[in-house]
């Protein structure tokens, strides 16, 4: 799966990541010094990550970031990338605490609620934990799937693990013995691309898939409430835009109980509100970029921020209006972030054209029956054809006469 920009964001730090670099900056108009950059380039490498079982050199990968989170209180910030490395941040200030090797290249991770443990999920299907308090510890196994996960989350109290994997499964384990399956959420017929557990709503879980859907789930039971066909919902945009898609983000404001969910390779937001009395969501609006939408945040006391493939305009800000979200006209923070994000456009230029990340990951169907069929016509064809040819007597004279006889003894010489 193809990693392109990305955009996280928790209380007024903004951290915006592309290739093998992010950028850390304030939101706040007061904060305008501050900045932090990093390059997972130059992070250490331990020699026997450059061999494997044979003592041959192993692929070092490419530096690349694949996935990032803050913590929930946004003291810590943690990244995986290409290379098969943890590397854990303190943001309070910017310190780079750790860099540890991941067994497998990863896919998502997340922090416990209470910041003492990080989850990393892998490509093979497994979970593995790495502690916080002890920054150059080893991870340790939690528990794993039969195929890919494309993401990981916890409950609000840390008391459940929730995975997702390619083969359109979400598992509830028990955090405390994750062998121990409290449930499953069973209904997505393509991989789930992503789920977010609502933290005002602790029991309550959204996901999102290849399927073109999103749902809402009672999680602890396997129920669910309610399945969203985006499909529907989508004005069309491109007349030749992709017939299938998966959510790339969901984000989830408290303050106005708003669900935003980009889809990967086009360039709406689809917005909903979440009724948790009625446990339903409805849909509001659907916001259209004329550029490519890289990812969406929140910020709890601005806003929605939209990364963008726009040089000229990075970041935008939207806000709901009465009623109505539109965007925030251009403002001192705006013009700050936006020429952080130009000067370091470097990074960001991987990501511009790139291709839908989850292609790779649909069901490849094949229509076995219609080719058996047509096989089986052309046997019994050829069948039939050696019946005839079998029946069909031999060229010459017909049967029961004799050939006349020439030479002398035909003229009685």
């Amino acid at each position: 799966m193809a990693s392109c920009a990305a955009l996280a964001v928790c209380g007024q730090a903004l951290v915006v990541r592309g290739g093998s670099r992010f950028l850390a900056v304030s939101t706040a108009s007061s904060d305008e010094d501050s900045l932090f950059t990093y390059d997972c380039s130059t992070a250490e490498k331990k020699p026997e990550e450059n061999k494997g079982e044979d003592g041959r050199p192993m692929d070092q990968g490419s530096d690349m970031i694949l996935a990032s989170t803050f913590s929930t209180s946004g003291s810590y910030f943690a990244l995986t990338d290409d290379s098969k490395r943890l590397i854990l941040f303190r943001t309070k200030p910017w310190q780079c605490l750790s860099v540890r090797v991941v067994v497998r290249r990863c896919t998502a991770l997340t922090f416990t609620a209470s910041e003492e443990r990080v989850l990393v999920a892998d490509k093979s299907g497994d979970v593995y934990s790495f502690s916080v308090l002890e920054p150059h510890g080893g991870g340790r196994l939690e528990l794993g799937h039969l195929s890919m996960l494309l993401d990981v989350a916890v409950s609000p109290d840390d008391r459940f693990v929730l995975t997702a994997d390619r083969d359109e499964k979400i598992r509830v384990s028990w955090a405390a013995a994750p062998h121990s399956i409290e449930a499953f959420c069973l209904g997505h017929t393509e991989f789930v691309s992503r789920i977010l557990v609502v933290p005002s709503h602790p029991e309550l879980l959204l996901s999102s898939s290849g399927d073109c859907t999103l749902r809402l789930w009672e999680y602890r039971s396997g129920r669910q409430l309610q399945c969203c066909d985006l499909a529907s919902l989508q004005e069309p945009v491109e007349p030749q835009g992709p017939k299938r898609f998966a959510a790339s983000r969901i984000a989830f404001w408290a303050q106005e109980s708003c669900v935003a969910l980009l889809c990967d390779s086009l360039p709406v937001v689809l917005v909903f509100h979440l009724e948790a009395s009625g446990q339903q969501l409805v849909f509001r609006q659907q916001l259209t970029f004329p550029h490519r939408v890289w990812d969406v945040a929140f910020e709890e006391t601005q806003g929605l921020w939209v990364l963008q493939d726009c040089h000229e305009s990075p970041l935008v800000l939207w806000r709901p209006v009465r009623g109505q979200w539109q965007s925030v006209p251009e403002s001192a923070v705006l013009q700050r972030l936006a020429s952080h994000l130009r000067g370091h456009w470097a990074m960001l230029e991987g990501s511009v054209g790139a291709a839908d990340g989850f292609r790779s990951l649909y069901k490849a169907t094949f229509d076995n029956m219609t080719s058996y069929l047509k096989k089986k016509e052309e046997r019994l064809l050829q069948q039939l054809e050696k019946q005839q040819h079998r029946k069909s007597p031999p060229p010459g004279p017909p049967a029961g006469t004799k050939r006349a006889r020439s030479g002398p003894a035909a003229l009685g010489c």
